[in-house]
């Protein structure tokens, strides 16, 4: 059997862009939604009102005396990291996080040229050194029946932040998957270097969303990526 594409790639040597357009079938895209819950967003208690964002934790994890190289400090310093470099790509986000969270670090929204609302989102943080595989898929679709209240039914999307690229196996579950979701990879130092969805995503609004490459500060070995909307840059400078 073959496997549906995930995306196809357009390159342009020129100006080294790239622009990705997604499909999980041949069949004909659905309508986007044109409108989602309009009740005001509930976000849930925070665990720690010791820290809200990277700046915070940071200071928190100086005053305790935490160890950076413990699990704890690692996960927890690449969740904030990951919500300080999408903020600029129009994500909203808080930590969240708990013995009953299906693996949620982080929940907010996403305001998205093409849809009348702001997506809620659903992120799931792996500070881990291995690649992504389709295991990773499954525990974010387990996350979207484990969600708050707010983050249910239509406008919903599912992200897995990583720092390593997603696999081919990755690639395939995403293709397959019935839920709005997709995948990106963030160093631990901040720096976005991959970024891809299923046509469930686009179904929610991201049609017309694409993916460039660009120079951190010019410098040919800083490669990472921006977001355009119909070859509009949509995101505020890093």
């Amino acid at each position: 059997m073959r496997l549906p594409l995930l995306y196809r790639q357009h390159r342009s040597c020129l100006f080294r862009t790239v622009k990705y357009s997604y499909s999980t079938a041949a069949e004909k895209p659905k309508a986007l939604p044109t409108e989602y819950r309009k009740n005001e967003i509930v976000y849930p208690d925070r665990l720690n009102a010791n820290h809200h964002d990277l700046e915070t934790y940071l200071a928190y994890a100086s005053r305790s005396g935490l160890d950076s190289k413990s699990t704890v400090f690692v996960g927890t310093h690449y969740e904030y990291t990951v919500q300080e470099v999408l903020k600029r790509l129009g994500f909203s986000l808080q930590q969240t996080g708990g013995a009953s969270d299906y693996g949620i670090d982080l929940l907010g929204e996403w305001k998205l040229p093409a849809v009348p609302l702001n997506l809620r989102v659903l992120v799931q943080c792996k500070a881990l050194s291995k690649k992504s595989g389709p295991n990773f898929v499954r525990e974010l679709e387990g996350a979207f029946a484990g969600a708050p209240s707010g983050w249910q039914g239509n406008g919903v999307v599912g992200l897995l932040v990583s720092q390593k690229p997603a696999t081919k196996g990755m690639r395939e579950a995403l293709a397959r998957s019935r839920w709005p979701m997709g995948a990106i990879t963030c160093t631990g130092e901040g720096r976005l270097v991959q970024m891809l969805w299923n046509n469930r995503a686009n179904e929610e609004g991201l049609t017309g969303v694409g993916v460039g490459i660009r120079y951190r500060g010019g410098n040919l070995s800083e490669e990472e990526i921006h977001l355009t909307f119909k070859g509009e840059n949509m995101e505020t400078e890093p």
